[in-house]
């Protein structure tokens, strides 16, 4: 039986779900919990992550005013060390590349992509487009037989590596690469199978300055 990590960041109010399956940008989930609120504790107003891969490192600008539980979120998890040996799972060429995901530690690789902290977010949609280099943040459905009311995984982000303007206001963008997009090219260029995840596991590790 698979075990889910249980995580609830500081100021969360959580409520359970069913099990659930992720739409696309993403695959699917076990999903558990859904984040209602959460309290805002930014001190500053630039905050920074850096994600590290064996193909070099990649700086990305938060937006803390267009999507503030997002930003708190990740960096919650960023600072408990969650996303630490996860891998980018899903790498599309013209398209994204997709981590976050804890079972992408595992080497069961049917389980990549359907994992995360167990909770969602609400969406938080805003006018940042999802322009190459965009941050934003994967979907899944409250019900696996859900077509709406989509949440945001609670830990899957992905990268966009061109523009892709019809994921607008559809899904939540909450920073941009403002360095190392040249890391992003290679990561999506790597040799991947039939589910578009790496041959080579590409894991990360990230750090953040607020």
């Amino acid at each position: 039986m698979l075990s889910y990590l249980r995580i609830q960041p500081l100021g969360l109010s959580i409520q359970h779900s069913g099990l659930s399956t992720i739409g696309s940008p993403c695959h699917r989930e076990h999903g558990l919990v859904t984040v209602s609120s959460m309290t805002l504790q930014f001190q500053k107003k630039d905050p920074r992550i850096t994600i590290t891969t064996k193909l070099g490192e990649i700086k990305i600008r938060l937006y803390p005013d267009a999507a503030p539980r997002h930003v708190e979120n990740l960096i919650n998890l960023i600072k408990m060390g969650f996303y630490d040996g996860t891998t980018f799972h899903r790498v599309v060429p013209g398209f994204l590349i997709q981590g976050g995901d804890p079972l992408s530690k595992q080497p069961d690789r049917m389980l990549h992509g359907t994992g995360g902290p167990g909770y969602f977010l609400s969406p938080e949609p805003n006018d940042y487009p999802h322009k190459r280099g965009a941050l934003s943040m994967a979907k899944m459905p409250r019900e696996s037989n859900s077509t709406r009311d989509f949440n945001d995984n609670g830990s899957q982000f992905f990268i966009c590596v061109g523009d892709n303007s019809g994921l607008d206001r559809r899904y939540t963008v909450f920073g941009e690469v403002f360095r190392g997009i040249d890391v992003v090219d290679k990561i999506v260029s790597a040799p991947r199978d039939e589910y578009d995840n790496p041959l080579d596991p590409i894991s990360m590790t990230m750090t953040v300055r607020e």
